[in-house]
């Protein structure tokens, strides 16, 4: 799984500008979006290597979001797992975006490897506080 990479692409659209996420008032693709997508190439570059029942789950995310890109541009999104942890459950990755013009974020991202079921059920309990006890 070291070295493994990912890739993705997308053309920005209305509903990824900064204007239209929250993240601000301009005409430009919003940073959650960007680093939504970022998550989403990482995940998807190791999960053949996952076990079935088993998915990641970020942990988290730093990443620059060094320069604005404008709606209709295309967005290339790349990833490369840089590190596993001794017991394999914690995977650390390098993330990249580039537009038409050049690299417009980079940053790290770490994801946790989980037993699907198990996450979820754990994370509904909390809507039960009778069913934590």
């Amino acid at each position: 799984m070291l070295g493994e990479k990912g890739q993705s692409r997308l053309t920005v659209k209305d509903d990824m500008l900064a204007v239209n996420v929250g993240s601000g008032d301009v005409r430009v693709f919003a940073t959650p979006a960007m680093i939504a997508f970022m998550e989403k190439t990482a995940a998807s570059s190791f999960l053949p290597y996952l076990e079935d029942g088993y998915t990641s789950v970020g942990t988290q995310v730093n990443v620059a979001h060094l320069t604005a890109t404008p709606v209709g541009m295309k967005v290339h999104f790349q990833s490369e797992v840089l590190e596993v942890s001794d017991n394999g459950k914690m995977i650390a990755l390098r993330v990249q975006a580039f537009d038409d013009a050049g690299l417009i974020g980079e940053g790290t991202h770490k994801r946790a490897i989980v037993k699907r079921i198990h996450f979820e059920e754990k994370a509904l309990k909390k809507s039960f506080p009778q069913a934590r006890k």
